[in-house]
């Protein structure tokens, strides 16, 4: 089949376009996990901050601790709605109010860690790991070419099973073997999420996008992403602790 001039300047059209596409693309994704990875540094101060004070530990222990647990929750359901509908602003207090309150939360986690023998290697050794995975897990998500949408709402409704076995095993049943087997479980499922979550929030950039909508839509997809280290790192964390004890 013959091209002609026309056919010719068409196709580099396209070309361009589709350069111009991967481009912005690319420098959306890559605010994705800048805002992401300032959030994660930003945890981690909060959380030595919190380890050093043996008054805050306290103050943030037994009682304090599910108040804290609780507001993860609550804007963990309700910040994605706030930061997709309302102002830039709002979002970014959205997002930076999550990652402070996950901080206050490892405060104390981090206290304990850093006065057993060899804490501190685990919980650098457990950030490393996390990291690892997570680059690969969200490359995966990135690049893969197959729908992972049927994988991510199962693995989504399996969130809310965690939850409520997590709950059973701390009121009622208290079982190490069995927070072992959750925290396994845990990893796998939020190491899926990771990929999925990666997926869509790619799928969500649009070049006609303005400026405000694709800083919301970063800042929404660093807030999912960055729920998902957050936990892959706790619980990877937990599974060295255990497996330190014994």
């Amino acid at each position: 089949m013959a091209f002609g001039p026309q056919n010719v300047r068409s196709f580099a059209r396209t070309q361009a376009d589709q350069a111009q596409l991967d481009q912005g693309l690319r420098s959306y994704m890559l605010r994705v996990y800048n805002y992401m990875s300032l959030g994660v540094a930003f945890t981690g101060a909060i959380a030595m901050l919190v380890a050093m004070n043996p008054q805050l530990v306290a103050s943030l222990s037994g009682g304090g601790f599910w108040v804290l647990f609780i507001g993860i929750l609550g804007l963990g359901w309700f910040a994605p709605r706030l930061i997709m509908t309302k102002s830039v602003g709002v979002a970014q207090l959205c997002f930076w109010g999550y990652a402070g309150l996950w901080g206050a939360v490892l405060g104390p986690m981090f206290f304990a860690y850093l006065h057993m023998a060899g804490g501190a290697e685990m919980i650098a050794r457990a950030f490393f790991i996390t990291a690892a995975a997570f680059a690969g897990l969200s490359l995966y998500g990135y690049t893969t070419k197959r729908n992972l949408a049927p994988m991510g709402a199962f693995l989504a409704m399996a969130t809310i099973g965690i939850l409520i076995a997590m709950l059973v095993n701390v009121f009622l049943i208290q079982s190490s073997g069995f927070e072992l087997i959750l925290s396994i479980v845990v990893v796998l499922v939020f190491s899926g999420l990771t990929a999925y979550e990666t997926q869509m929030i790619k799928n969500m950039y649009y070049e006609t996008d303005g400026h405000d909508v694709v800083t919301r839509k970063a800042i929404f997809g660093a807030f999912i992403l960055y729920g998902a280290f957050i936990t892959l790192f706790i619980w990877i964390l937990n599974i060295l602790g255990m497996m330190n004890r014994n």
